[in-house]
């Protein structure tokens, strides 16, 4: 399995709060949403975002808030082709599982809007993942920064 980095923020009162996620045994979607609850202890309410960067190969945002459908943004659909968590993600983001590598380029998908609330468009969420040559740890971390939790992120690295 690839390097992978995963954790996990909740929006609070003061600020957002950070922890590390195991993703190591999801195989399903709803393993992903259980992951971020146990590890953030979460109530039900609260806003909270997933953050997953793969070496140098793709990142993937997931939104929880409340009873709401989770919103998920992938950076590249080929993620489907790296492991069995790339697999889980695209599946996630609606990506078909036409596994042939004739597409080539970074292909995003999923909810570009999923940030847009917090101030980050889906155009700059776009571009920031087409943009070449920055790795997905980077991309993560100008978001992270957008959104006021990247002192949580760099702890949690």
């Amino acid at each position: 399995m690839a390097n992978t980095f995963s954790a996990a923020f909740v929006r609070t009162s003061t600020g957002w709060s950070g922890a590390e996620v195991d993703l190591r045994d999801a195989e399903i979607v709803d393993d992903l949403g259980d992951a971020v609850t146990d590890a953030l202890g979460l109530s039900g309410d609260e806003l909270a975002l997933l953050c997953v960067e793969v070496e140098d190969e793709w990142f993937a945002i997931v939104r929880y808030l409340g009873e709401e459908e989770p919103r998920v943004f992938l950076s590249d659909a080929h993620a489907i082709l790296s492991d069995s968590l790339g697999g889980l993600f695209a599946e996630f983001a609606g990506v078909s599982t036409d596994k042939d590598g004739n597409n080539l380029g970074v292909r995003p998908a999923g909810d570009f809007e999923l940030l847009s609330d917090l101030g980050v468009s889906p155009e700059e969420l776009l571009e920031l993942s087409m943009e070449e040559g920055v790795l997905p740890a980077d991309i993560l971390s100008v978001i992270a920064e957008r959104l006021a939790f990247a002192d949580e992120l760099d702890r949690l690295r």
